[in-house]
């Protein structure tokens, strides 16, 4: 077959085993397009995300100090969040950037749009950068959120993406590309 072709496989069964609001796990039977057949291809339908590189007035990076139970390490990162039910990319996003550290307005452009692992995982994150943000609002964290707004200048957040201290790659990879298209590099 040729490269161009497409080579989507055929879902022959698909079963449901675990179902939460941000997670469900789905077991199929594919068949490829070579005719073989697989019989478990797991897969984890999420939600889509967004994250927000957010840049305030003078110039400092709106940056968040969080536990990661999955990593149990403390981790730095940027805000983000989960797209709720009726609301736009940008609208969640904007939202979260208020909810988590207080900051809002500037202007806002969409990045990239990426996925956390393409193999088996079904959903996006939708990165954002904010520039111009100001303070204004307290957070407004949901009840299992502890999250530590820290402002940042541009040689920080460089040391902590060179020194492999941003662990969660859908913020590592727009943080990489906002510095190296920027040219901060």
């Amino acid at each position: 077959m040729a490269a161009t072709e497409d080579r989507k496989w055929k879902i022959l069964e698909s079963t449901r085993l675990f179902e939460r609001p941000w997670l469900t796990v789905r077991k199929d039977k594919v068949e490829l397009p070579s005719g073989q057949i697989n019989e478990e291809f797991y897969v984890l339908e999420y939600p889509d995300w967004i994250n927000v590189i957010a840049i305030t007035e003078d110039g400092l990076f709106v940056m968040e100090k969080q536990y990661r139970h999955g990593i149990g390490e403390m981790s730095y990162e940027i805000c983000a969040g989960v797209i709720e039910e009726g609301e736009t990319p940008l609208e969640a996003a904007k939202r979260e950037l208020l909810e988590e550290t207080g900051y809002g307005e500037g202007e806002w452009e969409e990045s990239m749009v990426i996925s956390g692992n393409a193999s088996t995982t079904n959903n996006f994150t939708h990165s954002f950068i904010a520039r111009g943000v100001k303070k204004i609002s307290s957070q407004h964290l949901d009840r299992t959120e502890d999250i530590e707004p820290i402002l940042m200048n541009v040689e920080q957040v460089k040391e902590l993406l060179v020194s492999d201290k941003i662990k969660q790659s859908l913020m590592a990879a727009p943080m990489w590309k906002f510095f190296a298209t920027e040219g901060l590099l």
